[in-house]
């Protein structure tokens, strides 16, 4: 059996028993190395996509996530779309690269590089409106670039207020968790996804700007990642819940003084760390699936593997993919079904958004990738 499909199978029997580990999900990763130039590009045209679409939809962007690799790939925006959230998703896309590029540096984590990043996702200063009681108007200015100077909090979703470091602390703050970093990281007692959670949870309960503290914090653990050899991660804006709320279990044990979280351990965050180990497990997981398992039925949409029960399916999206133009009628006569089946297919796949018509009669775009 082929080196590849010993490591899909044996993964995948893992998995199915509840049995998936970090451990286990990296050394199937590793075994797959080198990768080929194609799976390389595969895997990054699919992680661009999947990671600024799900940080961004965390925050609130409304753009589609066939929108987002429409704009991402080639540039452009079909449909309805926010003028703002557009500029956002492209600006996101330029720090992932950004980002990326400085991972191959190996010089040291910089404050300078943490504002020079906030600078280029946000681009510019803007200001913020809020409508007070009795008509009356405020606003702020969201200083790209620039640590905050306001203070910021949050209401959980259980109704409380949750300060983080004020404006006053956030400089010293911030100067603490570069060095510790650096620091740690020459050390080597952390394990690189350790060592990434902790970052993100000290940086979180800091949240040193005025906007974008969470794209910011899921960039910056993806640097710390891939400066180690890591698969980078997605945080799905599906599963959520389940990042804020191991975030909230940790505030818990630690507490919530500001100057506390900026130095949390990491025998405190552990509700967060179990998360983090899960995720980066579950994502690595998801790489080798993709790169090993070769069937005509399986499809990948944002991290997820999709098998479809119908080989119609197959057939209809590989035509899609394959020919400029298809009509219903063309679509029938080559997959030889009725046209009432082919049109309850395209619907299911329309209401999936796995497809969207093109502005050409008859033209499709396809935002599902096949794992062949």
């Amino acid at each position: 059996m082929p080196k590849r499909w010993y490591i899909y199978h044996l993964l995948t029997n893992i998995y199915n028993m509840k049995y998936l580990t970090l451990e286990k999900s990296l050394e199937a990763w590793n075994k797959l190395q080198p990768l080929s130039e194609k799976d390389i590009q595969r895997l990054s045209r699919r992680f661009t996509v999947d990671f600024n679409y799900n940080s961004n939809h965390i925050e609130g962007n409304t753009l589609t996530y066939g929108q987002t690799e429409l704009l991402l790939l080639f540039g452009k925006v079909i449909g309805e779309a926010d003028a703002k959230d557009v500029h956002d998703m492209a600006a996101s896309n330029v720090s992932l690269k950004m980002m990326t590029e400085e991972t191959t540096t190996q010089q040291p984590l910089t404050q300078n590089f943490i504002r020079t990043l906030h600078k280029t996702l946000l681009r510019e200063d803007y200001k913020v409106y809020k409508n007070l009681p009795g008509g009356l108007q405020t606003s702020y200015t969201v200083h790209a670039g620039q640590y905050k100077t306001r203070p910021n909090s949050v209401i959980t979703r259980y109704g409380d207020r949750f300060e983080y470091a004020s404006p006053e602390e956030t400089p010293a703050l911030m100067t603490d968790l570069v060095d510790w970093y650096n620091q740690t990281e020459k050390e080597g007692k952390l394990s690189p996804v350790e060592l990434a959670a902790l970052f993100h949870y000290r940086y979180i309960r800091i949240h040193p700007f005025e906007d974008g503290n969470g794209r910011i914090a899921r960039l910056l653990v993806n640097y710390i990642l891939a400066r180690h050899n890591y698969p980078m991660i997605v945080v799905r804006s599906r599963l959520k819940h389940e990042y804020l709320e191991a975030l909230h279990k940790a505030d818990l044990i630690v507490g919530s003084v500001p100057t506390n979280g900026a130095h949390a351990q990491i025998n405190e965050i552990k509700p967060f760390m179990l998360y983090f180990k899960k995720l980066v497990a579950q994502e690595i997981y998801g790489n080798v699936c993709f790169i090993t398992e070769h069937d005509q039925d399986t499809w990948w949409y944002d991290g997820e593997k999709i098998k479809f029960r119908s080989p119609n399916f197959s057939h209809i999206l590989n035509l899609m993919q394959t020919e400029p133009v298809l009509t219903m009628a063309e679509i029938q006569r080559k997959t030889n079904i009725s046209m009432s089946a082919v049109q309850k297919l395209i619907e299911q796949l329309l209401e999936k958004h796995y497809v969207e018509k093109g502005m050409q009669e008859g033209s499709w775009r396809v935002f599902i990738t096949p794992s062949i």
